[in-house]
C-alpha cells in the first residue's frame, strides 16, 4: 500500500462516464475505488472494484472501508451514480420514487458522509457531486419532476457542503451535464436529444470527464456547480 498516491472514489463506475472517469483518474497517477451493482475486479491493482447497492449504507461503509484497508487514504469522491425517470409528475409510481430518492439521495449522502469523515482527518479531499441542467432549465417535452427534486438537492447540498468545509481544506463542486451520449441512450434517439441542447448536439463523455478533471485540479473553486449542457443552463432557444 502507497499512502502517499492519491485515491479517487467512483460511483457508477462499471460503464459510460463513470466507466471513463476511472480511466481519466488512473491517468492522472490515482488509485481508483470503483462501485457499481456490476461491476468486475479487473487486471489493474490500482483499480478496486466493489460490487453493490450505492442506496444501501452497507454498500457505502464497504466502500470507503475497503479503500482504506488497500489504499490508505481518499483524495476525490465523484458521485457518478444516478437515476433519471422522465414521465409526467402524475404518473410517477412509489416505485419510480424509491428508485430515485434511494439512488440520487440516498447513495450521495451514505458515501459522501463517510468519505467526508476521511478527509476531514486528512485536512485535504475534494468532493464533486453529477447532477443535470434540467433542475434549472426546464425543458417542454421533458417531464423530470423526480430529477429536480433529488438533482436540485445535489445543487443545493454541493453549496451547503462547500461553505460548511470551506476552512478544512475539502471542497465541493458539481457538474450539471445536459444529455450525454451513453450507452443508455439508443442511437435512434440522438437526433430528438441532440435538438434539446442550443448547439444542436448531445454531449459526449469526455466532456463530463474534463470538467471533473479541471474542477479536480482548481484549488481555488468550491462550491461551483459547473454546467456542461451545451447551453442549456443559459435559458430559452
Amino acid at each position: 500500500m502507497n499512502s502517499q498516491q492519491k485515491v479517487a472514489i467512483i460511483t457508477g463506475a462499471s460503464q459510460g462516464i463513470g466507466e471513463a472517469l476511472v480511466k481519466a483518474y488512473r491517468d492522472r497517477g490515482y488509485n481508483v475505488v470503483a462501485t457499481s451493482r456490476s461491476i468486475k475486479q479487473k487486471s489493474d491493482t490500482g483499480v478496486h472494484a466493489v460490487a453493490g447497492d450505492i442506496a444501501k449504507a452497507e454498500t457505502a461503509e464497504r466502500v470507503v472501508r475497503e479503500a482504506i484497508e488497500r489504499f490508505g487514504r481518499i483524495d476525490a469522491l465523484v458521485n457518478n451514480a444516478g437515476v433519471f425517470v422522465a414521465k409526467p409528475f402524475v404518473d410517477f409510481t412509489q416505485e419510480d420514487f424509491d428508485l430515485n430518492f434511494g439512488v440520487n439521495i440516498s447513495g450521495f449522502f451514505h458515501i459522501t458522509q463517510r468519505a467526508a469523515k476521511v478527509m476531514l482527518q486528512q485536512g485535504s479531499g475534494h468532493i464533486v457531486n453529477i447532477t443535470t441542467s434540467l433542475v434549472n432549465q426546464p425543458i417542454a417535452g421533458v417531464p423530470a419532476a423526480l430529477a429536480s427534486l433529488t438533482k436540485g438537492g445535489l445543487n443545493s447540498v454541493t453549496q451547503e457542503l462547500a461553505i460548511e468545509f470551506a476552512k478544512t481544506g475539502v471542497r465541493v463542486n458539481a457538474v450539471s451535464p445536459g444529455i450525454i451520449k451513453t450507452p443508455m441512450h439508443a442511437p435512434e434517439t440522438h437526433e430528438a436529444m441532440s435538438a434539446l441542447h442550443p448547439v444542436g448536439r448531445m454531449g459526449e463523455i469526455g466532456d463530463i470527464v474534463d470538467a471533473v478533471i479541471y474542477l479536480e485540479g482548481a484549488q481555488f473553486v468550491t462550491g461551483e456547480i459547473l454546467h456542461v449542457d451545451g447551453g442549456q443552463n443559459a435559458g430559452r432557444w
